[in-house]
């Protein structure tokens, strides 16, 4: 049900100022932008102690309330991990500005122009779950696309979350951007206000569960881009390289087991599983990798767990893979459409035309051959950094970076042109002439 009331006064306040802010940013210049992004990384570097501690304790807080092992691996934020961030917000530096790229310069008539110019959305709407360094991730995406945004992390990260925003802050006071451009929430109820907003806000963007993102999407008129599972398949054919197919699964699984581009389930040919399955249940198991295995699969490996219908279904962010053997090309991409989250699905042959029909045939953002679905990244396919992924059918689809965060408008330029000139008996012809 979509909520109707009117939104907290205060929160009405924090949203008229960042689009009041987001209004500045839209027309500032590339280089004022640049100027901006790069003060950014030197505050969270001056920072830096100040965020690792705040993450600590965030972790230290987390682990008394139990939190699940997942989102535990997700709210961790090291030095390295910061570097890493702090890498992204420069790379996004060096982006080409997405804002005010020319997309249609066409004459209508003799001196009547219509241009399609790329523009900032205006204010974003950003809730997310655990990983802190998404704060940074999203407010530089949205100062270089000229958004304002109004970030909202878990509760579980509020810690790091406010000294990441209070150095982002920091960053912006010495430049020209108004650093009311970005703003943090802080509790559940502002979350709730946040999707009342849909006069102040144009794009809701939430990053975490299922559940969470339905909820998202029935409680608010705001448009919202997202995605809810990760449930990714890794499909091992039968002209597949062995080796190659055992390490490309290893690091789809744990590399990092609680991202939402990790395998979930692996599918493998009947005419190799009795040669690959070993192989590579013992690689998993030497990393500690629960296996949960069907029928078929469990014949080969008989110390697996039995995989049910419900585990096809399951984005398990952990150290569990579920596997299945099938008899065909045509069986894994219909296991794959009916259980996958159109996320990321990988391929793992030498015949080339498997390949091609795979990635034609899979319905999903990411589809890839003989390489892990662990690239499924904005940071990994250079956007420098990403607001989310999603796996919706509409563009943008995918890891989101800044052209994602730009619309465009129409601007038509005249001299004195009426439309009563191109209508009627003597009906004036339109030249409609590309300029570009």
């Amino acid at each position: 049900m979509i909520i109707y009331q009117a939104a907290d006064s205060d929160l009405i306040t924090i949203a008229q100022k960042t689009r009041l802010a987001a209004s500045s940013l839209a027309v500032l210049s590339s280089e004022v932008k640049i100027r901006a992004i790069e003060a950014i990384a030197i505050a969270l570097e001056s920072a830096k102690d100040e965020i690792l501690q705040a993450n600590i304790t965030d972790c230290e807080a987390a682990a008394t309330e139990g939190i699940a092992k997942p989102l535990y691996k997700r709210l961790q934020l090291d030095e390295h991990k910061l570097r890493d961030a702090i890498a992204g917000v420069r790379d996004v530096g060096k982006l080409a500005d997405p804002v005010g790229a020319v997309q249609i310069h066409r004459e209508i008539d003799t001196n009547l122009i219509l241009k399609r110019i790329t523009c900032p959305l205006g204010v974003l709407g950003v809730i997310f779950e655990a990983r802190p360094e998404a704060a940074i991730q999203i407010a530089t995406l949205a100062i270089k696309s000229g958004n304002g945004v109004i970030l909202k992390g878990g509760k579980e990260a509020i810690r790091s979350c406010e000294a990441i925003v209070k150095a982002i802050k920091q960053g912006l006071s010495q430049t020209a951007v108004n650093p009311d451009a970005v703003q943090l929430l802080t509790t559940r109820e502002e979350t709730l206000e946040l999707l009342k907003l849909d006069k102040y806000v144009d794009l809701i963007i939430p990053r975490g569960s299922n559940s969470f993102v339905r909820f998202v999407q029935e409680n608010t008129r705001i448009p919202v881009l997202g995605h809810a599972d990760g449930i990714c398949h890794l499909y091992v054919d039968k002209a597949a390289d062995i080796a190659k197919a055992v390490t490309i699964t290893i690091d789809s699984k744990t590399q990092y087991p609680a991202a939402c581009n990790a395998i979930e389930t692996l599918l493998v040919h009947s005419d190799i599983a009795t040669t690959f399955l070993p192989k590579v249940a013992d690689a998993l198991q030497k990393v500690n990798v629960e296996l949960r295995g069907d029928e078929s699969s469990r014949e080969i490996l008989p110390n697996i767990e039995p995989a049910t219908e419900e585990d096809w279904e399951t984005e398990y962010s952990d150290l569990i893979l579920s596997i299945k053997i099938v008899d065909s090309l045509g069986d894994a991409i219909a296991h794959i459409n009916d259980y996958g989250s159109r996320h990321t699905e990988a391929i793992i042959t030498e015949d080339v035309e498997a390949a091609e029909t795979f990635l034609a045939l899979v319905n999903a953002a990411g589809v890839y051959h003989n390489c892990s679905t662990r690239f499924a990244d904005g940071f990994r396919y250079g956007f420098g950094a990403e607001v989310g992924i999603s796996t919706q059918q509409m563009p943008p689809r995918g890891p989101v970076g800044l052209e994602g965060l730009v619309t465009y408008k129409y601007q038509m330029i005249g001299d004195g042109h009426v439309v009563t000139t191109y209508t009627g008996k003597n009906a004036k012809s339109f030249t409609h002439r590309d300029l570009l």
